[in-house]
């Protein structure tokens, strides 16, 4: 599959993301029509929205400007990587020098 690339799509994939989102905050709700439910739905959409912002704009701007992610799974293997590097760790299945 292509890249997408046509600003006009792109905006109509994120207004789809927007309506899927509500639609489903709205069904959560309405079967359970509490505020508690209300503010744990809210702290979560929040906390993801955090975490997605981290893992491509602080990255890359703060912590590793040469990388540049793809995905989120491709921002998961950096933080792996990062972390074996920093115990001091080999990449599996390599030999050492």
């Amino acid at each position: 599959m292509a890249d997408l690339r046509d600003p006009r799509l792109m905006c109509v994939k994120a207004v789809l993301f927007v309506g899927i989102g509500a639609i489903g905050a709205a069904l959560l709700l309405l079967e359970s029509r509490t505020a508690r439910t209300a503010a744990l739905l809210a702290l979560t959409v929040w906390a993801f929205c955090r975490a997605y912002y981290f893992a491509f704009y602080v990255i890359e701007r703060y912590i590793d400007p040469r990388f540049r992610f793809d995905g989120l799974w491709s921002a998961a293997r950096f933080m792996a990587v990062q972390r074996r590097k920093e115990s001091g760790e080999r990449p599996a299945g390599r030999s050492p020098d």
